[in-house]
């Protein structure tokens, strides 16, 4: 989720994984996959950066998750490498 601000002040959290585009004209509009639009505060630039770090966050935490699940299945195996020390 990214967290946004509506043209009223009003904060909230969308799914970027509803976002079909993001324009500047010069406020920034969203239109989302169902066809709504959205008016928030925020750059084009500050959502797709807000993106970004969201998908990253969902990467990192699916590659700690991972490393539990390997470590669980077999903590004594000396060839278990947690994913995060993988090169």
């Amino acid at each position: 989720m990214i967290l946004l601000t509506r043209i009223n002040g009003e904060a909230f959290a969308l799914n970027p994984d509803l976002i079909e585009r993001v324009e500047e004209t010069p406020d920034t509009h969203i239109t989302l996959v169902d066809g709504k639009h959205l008016m928030v505060t925020e750059s084009l630039n500050d959502v797709i950066d807000a993106i970004r770090r969201d998908r990253a966050t969902v990467l990192a935490l699916a590659s700690e998750v991972a490393d539990e699940v390997i470590a669980a299945d077999d903590p004594e195996d000396p060839n278990v490498v947690p994913l995060t020390t993988r090169r």
